[in-house]
């Protein structure tokens, strides 16, 4: 496990975050996601928000449609790899996974996180007014796939590890926190239906 967790944290800060920073500047909100090799931990693919293009186009779609992109050839079978999303997946980008055949996802920042922190309320709404899952209760295993919280993992870890991705993810938390302030100021100026 603290292989899974020191790769996943590596992975959002060395190749989530420049995509999402990139995308932040063009009016996108903060939300991520890469594919890992399950025997490696060796990055797939990675993508970022692009709802300024189309607001379809959320951080785990993006990544979806880039590694759905991939000749058949080069691109591992989802059954072979990790999902990761930088927040707890929206109700389309939880079927968007489903559909994709990934039996699994891991993600760093919960609804609370987005609603609370970055000021996105529309997972937790949504949810609650179309699927009836109020407070975001989803059906955390099920028949497609389980999802992973990152925080959990990372409590389990003994002190050193535990202090280490303590580091990292307030340090992950404090960067997406400036793109997220970011994306607040000039939300006005897009046409993202929900911002």
């Amino acid at each position: 496990m603290s292989l899974l967790v020191d790769r996943m944290l590596t992975v959002l800060r060395d190749d989530v975050l420049p995509l999402t920073q990139a995308g932040a500047r063009d009016g996108n909100k903060v939300f991520g996601g890469a594919v890992l090799r399950k025997s490696t931990l060796d990055l797939v693919v990675a993508g970022t928000n692009e709802e300024s293009v189309n607001p379809l186009l959320h951080g785990e779609i993006s990544c979806l449609n880039r590694y759905w992109s991939m000749p058949s050839g080069k691109r591992p079978a989802p059954a072979a790899c990790l999902f990761l999303a930088t927040h707890e997946p929206c109700p389309m980008c939880l079927s968007a996974i489903a559909w994709s055949g990934f039996d699994n996802f891991y993600y760093l920042f919960s609804y609370e996180d987005t609603r609370d922190n970055f000021e996105i309320p529309h997972d937790l709404s949504i949810l609650a007014e179309i699927f009836r899952c109020p407070d975001g209760t989803y059906a955390r295993t099920n028949a497609y796939w389980t999802s992973n919280y990152l925080g959990d993992l990372a409590a389990r870890g003994d002190e050193s590890e535990r202090a280490r991705w303590d580091a990292q993810i307030t340090e992950l938390r404090a960067a997406y926190g400036v793109l997220s302030d970011r994306y607040q100021s000039s939300k006005e100026e897009t046409d993202i239906p929900l911002s």
